[in-house]
């Protein structure tokens, strides 16, 4: 498994699974004088889950922290799995992975900081985005060019996809539909 390429990697994605902080937004936490928590998310991140989901692919969120927020985003993503509160991120991703009978192969997971290596270690395609930490990026197979929050998870979808075969279909599809 450690021998095998990008490209071997990301041919065999079925499933993307996600952090939240510092990967779906750029990490900040913003608190507001009500009590309240802010979170801002990447629309072209969403916008490629959506091109994933579109193209048969499942995906998830695997995070430490919980948050109305996140469930929302993830309710708004159509996600097919939301983890929130995983203290050991590893034990509920092997859980989640028996669950679905999925391989760790089958698993694109993008993350980091510290509590995403144990799972970067054990998955198909191992991804930390370009301001993770330096062991995030040290376990990872890729890197993204974006930093968390900032288009990283679409870089992600596009790369797999487009390895995969699948990307320009999608592409075509959008421009057949606006009647170019």
């Amino acid at each position: 498994m450690a021998d095998r390429t990008l490209e071997q990697r990301c041919a065999a994605i079925k499933v993307l699974l996600v952090d939240v902080d510092g990967v779906l937004t750029d990490g900040s936490i913003i608190y507001s004088d009500h009590e309240t928590e802010l979170k801002a998310f990447h629309v072209r991140d969403g916008s490629g889950l959506k091109l994933w989901a579109r193209a048969g692919r499942k995906m998830g969120i695997l995070t430490g922290r919980s948050s109305s927020l996140v469930a929302r985003r993830a309710a708004e993503l159509d996600m097919d799995v939301v983890i929130q509160g995983a203290v050991d991120k590893l034990t509920e991703y092997r859980r989640l992975l028996a669950e679905r009978q999925w391989t760790p192969d089958d698993v694109c997971y993008v993350g980091d900081d510290l509590p995403d290596v144990p799972v970067l270690r054990q998955c198909g395609l191992a991804v930390a985005v370009a301001d993770g930490c330096g062991e995030a990026r040290a376990a990872a197979h890729y890197v993204t060019q974006h930093p968390g929050g900032r288009g990283a998870v679409r870089e992600v979808v596009e790369l797999v996809l487009r390895v995969q075969g699948v990307w320009r279909g999608i592409v075509d599809s959008y421009l057949q539909s606006a009647g170019t």
